[in-house]
């Protein structure tokens, strides 16, 4: 990576995503710059002026507005990053639509899909070609995100698909929800499954067409679970959360992947969990009753 890195972590300003960023504010150098993002002005503000006050922040953090359900800011936002400092060295994709057990799944799906998997291939799309030389470009999935856990019919929209097809995939499951003929076609009920499926075959599809070139410059793109962790978000799906990580901790492993002086080859365009690869065709099909967050 450069003298001078960028890095840019969405959905930033609490859980998760806070603590990469307080991780990359504390691991990067003086010289770094941390974006913290999200959507609400006044959250993304107090955010990055409490990383940035914290102990231990080494480099500047900055708050900046974004809303990832629109493609045409995240375009803009990397077109900036590109011509101010002529690229990014670190970009984590981890922004997810807030889901209650509770809500309706498909009176939720437009807006879980968009902050899920719009979002992803537009960030792929957008920040993959401005990565610089031995960046990362990392989405945070979960292990719901092998094929496995998708109903055989469905299996031959994600192995081998290129991006478009992906997007093809995803807008096809998303009328199928809204047309009421999702559970015939294959589609499970619960939104978090193909979505997470969806995210690492987009990952997947993007590395295949860099493979080469990457792996010859130290550059990796990947998608990674980081675990159990104990957040807004996941707590109301857990009937006992003692053994969850804090986001803290959960941050640990993400940030080793993404600051690993080597990118190990066997990581490149894979879902990785603790440093090992989750199997692409591994995983069952849930029940009803599954539906719970799987770390």
């Amino acid at each position: 990576m450069t003298a001078s890195r960028i890095a840019l972590v969405t959905g930033a300003n609490q859980g998760l995503g806070r603590a990469l960023v307080e991780g990359l504010a504390a691991r990067l150098g003086p010289q770094d710059v941390v974006l913290l993002t999200g959507r609400s002005q006044q959250r993304v503000s107090e955010a990055a002026r409490e990383v940035a006050r914290a102990d231990g922040t080494r480099s500047r953090v900055e708050g900046r507005v974004l809303d990832v359900s629109d493609r045409e800011a995240i375009g803009r936002l990397a077109g900036e990053l590109s011509t101010r400092h002529g690229g990014v060295d670190i970009v984590i994709s981890n922004a997810i639509a807030r889901l209650l057990p509770e809500d309706s799944q498909a009176g939720r799906a437009d807006e879980f899909i968009d902050v899920s998997n719009t979002a992803t291939h537009a960030i792929l799309r957008s920040f993959g070609p401005v990565l610089r030389t031995g960046g990362r470009l990392l989405v945070v999935a979960s292990t719901l995100g092998t094929l496995g856990h998708l109903d055989p019919r469905l299996h031959h929209l994600f192995d081998g698909a290129s991006l478009d097809e992906v997007e093809y995939a995803v807008e096809s499951w998303r009328a199928a929800v809204h047309a009421g003929t999702a559970a015939e076609a294959g589609w499970p009920g619960w939104l978090n499954v193909p979505s997470k499926v969806a995210q690492v075959a987009a990952v997947r599809a993007v590395a295949a067409e860099r493979r080469e070139g990457d792996r010859a410059d130290g550059t990796l793109i990947a998608s990674v679970c980081p675990g159990m962790v104990d957040t807004a978000t996941s707590r109301p799906w857990f009937s006992d959360y003692s053994h969850a990580q804090s986001p803290s901790r959960a941050a640990r492993a993400v940030l080793d992947l993404v600051l690993a002086e080597q990118v190990e080859p066997d990581h490149y365009g894979e879902l990785v969990r603790f440093g090992k690869v989750l199997p692409w065709y591994s995983g069952t099909p849930p029940t009803e009753q599954d539906r719970i967050l799987t770390p």
